[in-house]
């Protein structure tokens, strides 16, 4: 039985994915070539890994055994490359990021950006997920830092403050609802809305909330950006929820008005989650004492 590093990280990326199209695009491979190494694997084991059906995949028993050890060997493999890194000319190492839209669109760029300037060798996987799918992907494992809604519970995962923000409606001047100082987002429902596209975390989460209030996202249009958002808005397309932070940079120089949700998720304190920071790779611990302190 022989298992190579790319096998361990194909079938990690499968079962991360839910199937193995979109996990073969992960690992840049062929669906076709995917498969017949997928199929390899369970013929040197003699057992299946995964479970096939149309809506994907899931793990056998010897699945979730083949997953654990996989995650270990990989990351172990990761650790001796960044340990090695200063001796040869390659990437010193690679660290994986979850964060939720908030923090992925307005922070995180800007201290990535100083960290990877500081840092030249290291690479940066980042990913955006919601906040409580985050939390259970690091606690497995799956990645090395999650950037979560201080809101959600982080369980036995250690965490640290990141940044604080709001989340706003923003609305054309001449707009029915730009009198108005605060606003609750059962009533934004009854509005069309220019939201993010549907695959966001945000828009998932926007979402969520509609389907318990018990209305629809009357959604007008899909964009990939709060700035976009905003800038159809001020053409009174609809109205958008976007963070306070992009809201006011942006009135700034563009006709819209902020109106404060009463909702108590519209605050966000923002948090940096680790399963471990002492068992983290080195560049992985050095990135999150700079998120910690870069302002």
């Amino acid at each position: 039985m022989y298992f190579d590093f790319a096998d361990l990280a194909l079938f990690r990326h499968v079962v991360e994915a839910g199937s193995i199209t979109h996990g073969a695009e992960r690992a840049n491979l062929a669906l076709a070539a995917a498969s017949t190494r997928i199929r390899k694997m369970e013929d040197a084991l003699g057992t299946p890994l995964l479970i096939r059906s149309r809506g994907g995949v899931v793990t056998t028993q010897a699945g979730r055994t083949m997953l654990q050890h996989a995650r270990t060997i990989l990351t172990q493999a990761e650790k001796l490359r960044e340990d090695l890194g200063p001796y040869g000319r390659g990437l010193a190492g690679q660290v994986r990021i979850l964060s939720n839209t908030n923090a992925l669109t307005e922070f995180l760029p800007e201290a990535l950006t100083s960290f990877l300037a500081q840092y030249p060798d290291v690479s940066v996987d980042l990913e955006e997920r919601l906040s409580d799918e985050i939390v259970g992907l690091i606690a497995e494992g799956v990645a090395d830092i999650g950037i979560v809604a201080g809101t959600v519970d982080a369980g036995g995962l250690q965490s640290f403050p990141f940044r604080s923000d709001r989340f706003v409606l923003v609305v054309a001047r001449d707009h029915a609802l730009a009198k108005r100082e605060k606003i609750a987002f059962a009533e934004v429902l009854d509005y069309d809305i220019v939201g993010l596209d549907r695959a966001s975390a945000l828009q998932r989460f926007l979402e969520s909330k509609a389907t318990r209030l018990g209305k629809p996202l009357r959604l007008r249009v899909q964009l990939r950006s709060f700035d976009a958002v905003c800038r159809l808005v001020e053409c009174n397309v609809g109205v958008g929820i976007v963070p306070q932070t992009t809201a006011k940079r942006i009135a700034r120089s563009s006709a819209i008005t902020i109106v404060d949700l009463t909702d108590a998720w519209a605050p966000r304190d923002l948090t940096i989650c680790v399963r471990d920071s002492d068992d983290l790779p080195p560049f992985a611990r050095q990135l999150v004492d700079h998120l910690r302190i870069s302002v």
